[in-house]
């Protein structure tokens, strides 16, 4: 007779432990989305402003002076980009809401000219507009929680921002309250490469913004349409947001086209939708691949992901937020699949236990405010040897 061995699996506490601490905190993560997208905007805002209030400060202007006139000048810049976008829009369809029933029997002949399009002949002929501008009083009401809620947000976004601008060593002293002593000096570093990140997105997203914006122009000059500059201004404007602003471009473009004929409003939208898909396949993953240290594949997965997760907003923030984990790993020397695990001879490894080891005796007994500027500066001169390139890490003291 053969004996049929039982196995028993036991599972220990520890590991039921670990696990139901991985659901609560998928769990946290999920219920908590909206605030942490609030956070990370607040700290890639700081991160975009810091080292412009920064060089006011060097110019001799107080803390508080110098984020005010950052500040009035960011909100000056929109105001103007509005001044010259809003009215020629706003004009551009009017003109378009008027012009629509003959434009609609326009497109109607047009498309009649083609036994492939002419069952959408009539479908365009009898389309009654209206129902695309009147909605339901439900429906409106929907709209507008939804955008008061979006305009909460982003008022405590901004909020969030300008107290961490205007006391950067208190909220940067909370932080390090909250962290054990030995990992102040490598969070520091987290600190200066996320600056670094930062800089180099908003760099990136200025230069793929311009360039948009210079092709929309020189397009719409060429062809001899009316509003290039205010058309080639709100393009640059949607190019910074992801997934949608294609489409929005679009828009205007083909209001302004479409009185001048079918043929030359195909001929527009195409030449814009090829510009866009050389960006989104080509510019883009190598300007931020390139600043943010992240291959095409890992661009577009992100972006994918940040949509998926956050909508809009997600997208926005992908990137960064997809580059700063990367560095967050590489910084504390997380072991992943694959890679060797730490070498105690490595040069940095040794150079960051004895900058460990000195902060260690420099911050003995002090508060977390005075410990974390010692902390920054430690990592600083770290930086100035070429271990962690990037600007003046946030909070850095400046001499007025």
């Amino acid at each position: 007779m053969s004996s049929v061995e039982r196995r028993s699996i036991e599972i220990s506490a520890r590991t039921l432990l670990v696990a139901a601490a991985c659901i609560g905190g998928v769990w946290l993560l999920v219920r908590l989305w909206p605030v942490l997208l609030v956070v990370a905007a607040s700290l890639i805002l700081v991160g975009t402003l810091n080292p412009i209030v920064g060089a006011l400060q060097e110019r001799g202007l107080r803390r508080g002076a110098a984020v005010a006139v950052t500040l009035l000048t960011l909100l000056a810049f929109f105001a103007g980009l509005a001044l010259v976008t809003a009215p020629a829009l706003w004009a551009e369809l009017g003109r378009f809401v008027h012009e629509l029933p003959r434009l609609q029997v326009r497109v109607a002949a047009w498309l009649e000219r083609s036994a492939f399009t002419m069952p959408l002949a009539d479908s365009i002929r009898d389309a009654d507009p209206g129902r695309f501008f009147v909605g339901s009083g439900r429906e409106a009401f929907e709209l507008s929680s939804r955008f008061g809620a979006r305009v909460g947000y982003a008022a405590t976004t901004v909020a969030l921002a300008v107290y961490m601008l205007l006391d950067p060593e208190r909220s940067q002293g909370a932080l390090y309250a909250i962290v054990p002593r030995q990992f102040h000096v490598r969070l520091a570093r987290v600190l200066l490469g996320l600056e670094t990140i930062v800089g180099g997105y908003v760099r990136g997203q200025l230069l793929t913004s311009a360039a948009i914006g210079a092709y929309v122009f020189a397009l719409l000059t060429i062809f001899g349409m009316p509003s290039a500059l205010p058309l080639a201004v709100f393009a640059a404007l949607a190019d910074v947001l992801p997934l949608v602003g294609g489409a929005l471009t679009l828009v205007p473009i083909a209001l302004v086209a479409l009185p001048h004929g079918m043929p030359m409003t195909v001929t527009l939208v195409a030449l814009v939708i090829v510009y866009q898909e050389l960006e989104n396949r080509i510019i883009v993953p190598r300007v931020y691949g390139r600043v943010l240290r992240l291959d095409a594949v890992a661009v577009t997965i992100a972006l994918l992901v940040g949509a998926q997760l956050g909508g809009v907003l997600g997208a926005l923030l992908a990137l960064p937020i997809a580059s700063g984990l990367r560095m967050i790993v590489e910084e504390l020397r997380v072991e992943l699949p694959g890679q060797p695990g730490d070498d105690a001879s490595d040069p940095r490894a040794r150079e960051e236990q004895r900058a460990e080891e000195t902060y260690a005796a420099l911050t003995a007994g002090a508060p977390a405010q005075e410990a974390a500027v010692v902390a920054v500066a430690i990592a600083d001169e770290i930086r100035k040897r070429g271990h962690t390139p990037g600007p003046r890490p946030i909070g850095l003291p400046v001499k007025p």
